[in-house]
């Protein structure tokens, strides 16, 4: 009996290799393809079967997978967003663009899941492959948030939800009931750094999953490298939607974080509700 394959289509960061390796141990054959400028090309030795284009090759994309008979297929790894706006794209991809009104990321992404789901190649989250990746609910580090921190986050969440349902980011820096900086292109740790140098001291960030986003795609994230641009920035407090989250290397970034007194904190769907 032939061994089923999934497909994953691997930007940057270890999300690749881990779902890669969680695929193995259900099983699974791994069948990856990469781009160029985006993925790290040393993720060949992961996959039984790898693949590097050029970001916007959306038919020889299709093509690939089919031709290696996947029929799953998952999304693992960021693609820098300002790289993306340099993407040249084949006539299949040109005909996905022409069609939408606009361009962030969430309807980008669903408008090519929808083509490739029309090849029979069905999306399926990444993170399944890797539960232990889910950041939990609660206060994670020694130190508890401040009621003036708490008071932040009630603030800031919903606010961060605003912005996450128009599609612009995932990530808020609020200070004293005041928004310091949201996430456009730039990414996380660059808002962070923003955020701190306008904020100063002492901010409180806010990262959550888009109301509405499909959470097969673009989970957000955060790990080692988030926590030492939070204890860089002289950040007080991180929180994070709960379940819904990536959290890599947590056991060392959370070691971190109580070595500098910031606290982390899962927050759960209905905070702000109580």
């Amino acid at each position: 009996m032939t061994r089923e394959s999934i497909g994953i289509v691997a930007g940057k960061g270890q999300f690749p290799a881990l779902v890669a390796r969680g695929a193995r141990e259900a099983g699974l054959g791994v069948v990856m393809c990469g781009f160029h400028g985006h993925t790290d090309p040393s993720l060949e030795h992961e996959a039984d079967t790898f693949a590097m284009l050029h970001l916007g090759a959306l038919n020889k994309l299709i093509e690939f997978f089919r031709e290696h008979g996947v029929n799953r297929l998952c999304f693992a790894g960021a693609i820098s967003k300002p790289k993306a706006l340099d993407l040249r794209p084949d006539f299949r991809a040109a005909k996905v663009l022409f069609k939408l009104r606009s361009k962030g990321d969430d309807v980008l992404l669903r408008a090519v899941m929808d083509e490739l789901e029309s090849e029979g190649l069905r999306i399926v989250q990444a993170a399944e492959l890797v539960p232990g990746l889910r950041g939990p609910s609660g206060v994670l580090t020694r130190r508890q948030p401040t009621a003036e921190e708490w008071e932040d986050l009630r603030y800031g969440w919903p606010i961060a939800q605003t912005i996450g349902r128009m599609d612009i980011g995932q990530c808020i820096v609020v200070k004293r009931g005041m928004v310091v900086a949201v996430e456009g292109l730039e990414g996380t740790d660059a808002l962070l750094r923003r955020g701190a140098e306008l904020g100063g001291e002492g901010c409180v960030a806010v990262k959550i999953v888009k109301p509405g986003q499909d959470e097969r795609i673009d989970l957000p994230a955060l790990g080692t490298a988030t926590m030492r641009t939070l204890v860089d920035g002289k950040y007080a407090c991180l929180a994070f939607h709960a379940g819904k989250t990536l959290f890599f290397d947590r056991e060392e970034a959370l070691k971190l974080a109580d070595a500098h007194s910031l606290s982390i904190v899962g927050l759960d769907e209905a905070f702000g509700n109580e």
